[in-house]
């Protein structure tokens, strides 16, 4: 089935091309969210004197996403959830449980825009991206914790052994200082 792109989707075109993509996508995802259109004559003519407007309201969402990327970058969350003494989570953090963590510190984004491949399972540190805008991603961190005491304690420790690593390397970079003439006297 071909279709005309109502905006940019990643791995299949930019907006106003024509592609070709099978009827069920197309059914279930792109005419109910509205991002792309039956490729014909009436709805290509549509499209072509839409296309500014389209092109415009494009822009200022990418614009906004932007500045929401912005305000979003080097975000660190902490999601409280019980695990057992391993570090085993009993359940899982999902891309839905960072969305809901992100909707609280007070970003308006939706929930689906998280890209989380699989279900944290365990404690720790983690990173995933969030794509706000077909064009817009940005990366949030996230902490899994039995607690906001314990996440803060395992951040300080991390800085901690960072700044360990960074002065040992520093340490074997550096010159020997050599004894200035004053200090042999």
């Amino acid at each position: 089935m071909d279709v005309i792109l109502l905006e940019r989707i990643e791995r299949l075109g930019q907006m106003g091309d024509v592609v070709q993509v099978r009827p069920g996508f197309a059914r279930n995802f792109l005419f109910p969210q509205k991002k792309a259109l039956r490729a014909n004559k009436d709805n290509k003519a549509f499209f072509e004197s839409k296309r500014a407007e389209l092109e415009a309201l494009n822009v200022k969402r990418r614009d906004e996403s932007q500045i929401l990327a912005k305000k979003m970058d080097g975000t660190k969350l902490i999601i409280v959830r019980q695990a057992g003494e391993g570090g085993q989570l009993y359940g899982s953090v999902t891309a839905r449980d960072v969305g809901d963590a992100l909707i609280e510190k007070g970003f308006a984004v939706d929930r689906a825009a998280v890209m989380l491949n699989a279900p944290v399972k365990t404690l720790g540190s983690f990173k995933t991206s969030v794509r706000l805008h077909p064009e817009v991603k940005v990366d949030v961190e996230f902490t899994v914790a039995r607690s906001v005491e314990e996440a803060n304690l395992a951040a300080a420790a991390a800085l901690l052994e960072r700044a360990e690593d960074a002065e040992k390397l520093l340490g074997s970079d550096a010159p020997e200082a050599e004894e200035t003439p004053a200090e042999q006297a």
